[in-house]
């Protein structure tokens, strides 16, 4: 009986040392090994990947049809349309052909468009030409763009911009002189902090300055055409008499103007750069690039159809502010008006 016991006693210890190593051997090969989320057997554990899995991290929709035609056509009517007209100008030689070369520009922005349309419905990620060519390319090359995006294209084209925009600013207050190169810069560099703040800080902020620049600029283009019209109306259609003598018939300098209308046509594929936050983008990204691109090329065309109503060939190519002589002249144009009627 006692030996019965004594063994019974020496096989129960023997089972508990083997089931303590058998329980401490994972726990120390756990110290050393690491342990994959599909290897959890806590409930909670799994019920959390769910979760996760599900509720994936996304950008806030928060551009609505509206907001897209106003980055598309905000973004798009810049300093371009103030600026480019000369360099049209130069290049094609006459009224009648810098006319055509802004409609050709306008056409050709538009099938640029619509292929980003098609891109943006396809691959419905933001980041425009980076997030196809990763998806087509691989990594390296999208890597390549990006970075030559960022640090050459981009912060260049924000620069002419905003120096445009402070020109603009500080021209009135020198008629009669250049304005101070300092203060222009300074100026810039201002607007660029700003809205580089703004834009970082919440997207509804961006959008509303979006907006409000948006409308004025094209406030400004309309009382243009609606000036340019009234003279029209009134018989001033004088520069418009053989519009297309002296045409460039040289393909390079006909490649120049083109070149400097499609400077003032770039932007078209801004929306394609927040595809995640555009509200049902299927529907609202093709929907505002179709609406934004013939306003804004019918808006050029009609502009760079007023300036030429106003002012002469030599008046147009002696400003890099087409719209500043425009204004002068359209002042003096009304003065002189006035004393007529007196």
């Amino acid at each position: 009986m006692y030996c019965d016991l004594e063994l019974w006693r020496i096989h129960s210890l023997s089972t508990m040392g083997e089931r303590t190593d058998y329980t401490k051997s994972p726990s120390s090969l756990a110290e050393y090994s690491p342990v994959n989320k599909s290897d959890r057997t806590d409930p909670s554990d799994s019920c959390e990947m769910q979760d996760g899995n599900q509720n994936t991290m996304q950008l806030k929709k928060e551009i609505s049809l509206i907001n897209g035609i106003s980055l598309i056509v905000g973004n798009m009517i810049g300093s371009g349309i103030f600026v480019s007209p000369k360099g049209v100008l130069i290049y094609s030689k006459s009224y009648g052909l810098s006319l055509v070369v802004w409609a050709i520009g306008g056409i050709f922005s538009v099938f640029g468009a619509l292929c980003y349309a098609e891109l943006g419905t396809t691959i419905t990620k933001s980041g425009a030409s980076y997030a196809y060519i990763l998806e087509s390319f691989g990594s390296f090359i999208a890597f390549i763009r990006l970075w030559t995006s960022l640090l050459i294209v981009e912060p260049t084209s924000q620069a002419i911009i905003a120096i445009t925009f402070a020109n603009y600013i500080v021209q009135p207050f020198f008629p009669s002189c250049d304005p101070p190169y300092l203060a222009c810069r300074l100026i810039a560099a201002a607007c660029e902090c700003l809205l580089t703040f703004i834009n970082c800080a919440y997207v509804k902020w961006g959008t509303r300055v979006q907006d409000i620049f948006t409308y004025a600029k094209v406030t400004a283009l309309i009382v243009i055409i609606i000036t340019g019209l009234v003279k029209i109306c009134q018989g001033h259609t004088s520069h418009f008499e053989n519009s297309f003598e002296g045409s460039s018939s040289n393909v390079g300098d006909i490649s120049l103007a083109l070149y400097s209308a499609l400077f003032s046509y770039s932007g078209w594929d801004t929306l394609n750069f927040v595809t995640e936050e555009i509200k049902n983008p299927e529907r609202n990204l093709p929907l505002a690039i179709a609406v934004s691109m013939p306003i804004v090329t019918i808006i050029y065309i009609m502009t760079n159809v007023a300036y030429y109503t106003v002012l002469d060939a030599e008046a147009v190519l002696s400003s890099d502010a087409v719209a500043v002589k425009f204004s002068g002249f359209g002042g003096q144009a009304e003065l002189l008006s006035q004393n007529l009627e007196q």
